[in-house]
């Protein structure tokens, strides 16, 4: 009788490996393809590059390195609808805007920083279809919110307005009446007559600015904080750039937080895009001096930053 040779292990072994093999490259597929859907080309358009876009764009493309981020001067951008219907349009100043609001046809667009009475000025409120805007100034209800936090004893909150930002004062009106405050307006041209700041002055109990470059300027910057601190009457924004020249305080966002905010709409379709949006990432910067020159107690920003967050938490 003839010894049986013991049977090998290895006819066993390679439909095993075939199957972890094949396995390994279905994985390997499916990344590329998870990879591929979420990839996306994201153009930045502006009047002309600078060393500010050149960073912006360098932050993007290392939040996104999946993605194709490229810049664009105004003077080579074609029309609209000649642009690629898939390409991520990011808009970053107001002639940009304009040129894109020629055209009714092109990609899904995202303004950034776009100041609300210059785009009420180009079109009132009829927003067009896939376009979005993400507003630079700060929202009304933040602004009082951090007022009332700051100032607890203020009731009545003077605003000034000019023709073109009159349209925003219902809506502060509403949120003021929401949070138990009254808003007490003053049209005013930003000229040399200063009798409607000094009435509005004597009859608030502090001052909110709003984004409005012909109240809110370096022309009448020295005017109006020395108006209103002659009076040992606080006033509230309109940027951090008025903060650093000698107003209390403002909520504001810098470049990482609007970083934050387009990566997280970049990562949904287009389509889903709100019409308007401000940005839910921001920081409150306040001026210490100021606050003790009018006798005002004050925590760190990061405090401010924190408890505001907070109360806007979903």
């Amino acid at each position: 009788m003839v010894a049986q040779k013991p049977h090998s292990a290895r006819p066993v072994a390679r439909p095993l490996l075939r199957r972890l093999a094949a396995l390994l490259y279905l994985a390997c597929v499916v990344a590329g393809w998870a990879t591929q859907a979420r990839s996306a080309d994201i153009m930045l358009a502006g009047a002309q590059d600078n060393p500010g876009v050149q960073a912006f764009r360098s932050a993007l493309s290392q939040a996104r390195p999946a993605d194709q981020v490229s810049f664009v001067p105004l003077d080579q951008l074609p029309a609209p609808s000649a642009l690629p219907a898939d390409t991520r349009l990011i808009l970053l100043d107001t002639p940009t805007l304009a040129w894109r609001l020629r055209d009714d046809a092109g990609p899904a667009t995202l303004a950034l920083r776009a100041s609300r009475i210059q785009v009420h000025q180009f079109i009132g409120e009829n927003r067009p279809k896939r376009l979005s805007f993400l507003w630079s100034d700060p929202p009304a209800s933040r602004q009082l919110k951090l007022i009332k936090m700051l100032l607890p004893q203020a009731h009545r909150i003077g605003v000034l307005y000019s023709e073109q930002s009159e349209f925003l004062l219902d809506e502060i009106r509403e949120t003021a009446a929401t949070l138990g405050l009254e808003i007490v307006p003053k049209a005013w041209n930003g000229g040399t007559d200063n009798r409607p700041l000094l009435e509005l002055i004597q009859a608030s109990d502090v001052l909110l600015g709003i984004d409005d470059p012909d109240l809110y300027n370096p022309k009448t910057a020295k005017n109006l904080l020395l108006s209103s601190y002659l009076r040992q009457l606080a006033l509230f924004g309109p940027s951090a750039g008025f903060v650093k020249a000698g107003s209390l305080a403002t909520s504001y966002s810098d470049q990482s937080d609007w970083l934050a905010v387009l990566d997280r709409l970049l990562d949904q379709p287009p389509q889903t895009w709100p019409r308007a949006l401000y940005p839910s990432a921001f920081k409150v910067l306040s001026n210490h001096q100021v606050a003790r020159a009018l006798s005002i107690d004050m925590s760190d920003d990061s405090t401010y930053t924190k408890r505001l967050v907070q109360g806007e938490a979903p």
